[in-house]
């Protein structure tokens, strides 16, 4: 899927879009520590680029994803869970793919958020 949707600079754009609405919204962004949000969008578009069969630059750097123990300091409740969704969701809606991989995408991408929930909203 990787290539069939456009390789390196789709998920770049993608990445984009979404920490375009991260850096306003109030729930997510203190629960990124960097002022700058560049390190933790290239983290996310390695991680996806990789996921998606495109290089494994991400795991050569980083090491295995390990996606829940690295979000493991963060409270990530339904609220965050959502908030992420809503800006992923406008930003997957601009890539404007076909409707097969928008389809695919979109379904792991609510997949991994259901699973970095690790508190409910009376915690």
């Amino acid at each position: 899927m990787f290539e069939a949707i456009g390789g390196e600079p789709t998920f770049r754009r993608l990445v984009g879009e979404f920490y375009i609405g991260v850096a306003g919204d109030p729930l997510l962004r203190p629960m990124y520590p960097e002022e700058d949000l560049g390190p933790a969008a290239d983290r996310l578009a390695l991680f996806l680029m990789q996921y998606w069969g495109g290089p494994h630059t991400y795991s050569q750097r980083r090491g295995h994803p390990r996606l829940r123990m690295r979000h493991a300091d963060y409270r990530v409740g339904l609220a965050e869970r959502d908030a992420w969704l809503r800006h992923m969701r406008h930003a997957v809606d601009q890539l404007e793919l076909p409707a097969e991989h928008e389809q695919a995408l979109w379904e792991y991408l609510e997949r991994a958020a259901n699973f970095l929930v690790n508190t409910d909203e009376a915690g």
